[in-house]
């Protein structure tokens, strides 16, 4: 069993800066992708960042220069820095990871979800 617990949300004045903190536990071979993605009142969910074992890294286009992914393989630990904060950023935000692991002769993926940390940003 693995798990991801997520930290460092909070609130928030319009300009601030907030560092969300990922770590992974439990029984861990391999951690290939782990991301951040972030669900707004009445909205769905989208991809703010994602990172790869490799150091490789995706933003939300509308997010690049104000967000950074950062990933601790040492640490099994990924983290977000937001910088500039603006009240469409409140949310909660959700790491999300994809794991491997051998079974049986076979490599195999499996995707863990944390349990969400809720940044808000006040105007």
């Amino acid at each position: 069993q693995v798990q991801l617990v997520e930290s460092g949300g909070g609130l928030v004045q319009a300009g601030g800066s907030l560092r969300l903190s990922c770590a992974a536990s439990g029984s861990i071979f391999s951690i290939n992708a782990m991301g951040w993605y972030r669900r707004a009142p009445g909205k769905q969910r989208e991809l703010v960042a994602a990172i790869t074992s490799d150091g490789d890294t995706n933003y939300a286009e509308i997010l690049k220069g104000r967000f950074t992914i950062v990933r601790d393989n040492a640490k099994n630990t990924v983290y977000l820095q937001m910088n500039s904060l603006k009240p469409e950023d409140t949310a909660v935000y959700y790491c999300n990871a994809e794991f491997g692991m051998w079974s049986v002769g076979t490599y195999r993926t499996f995707e863990v979800w944390g349990q969400g940390t809720l940044v808000t940003v006040s105007s």
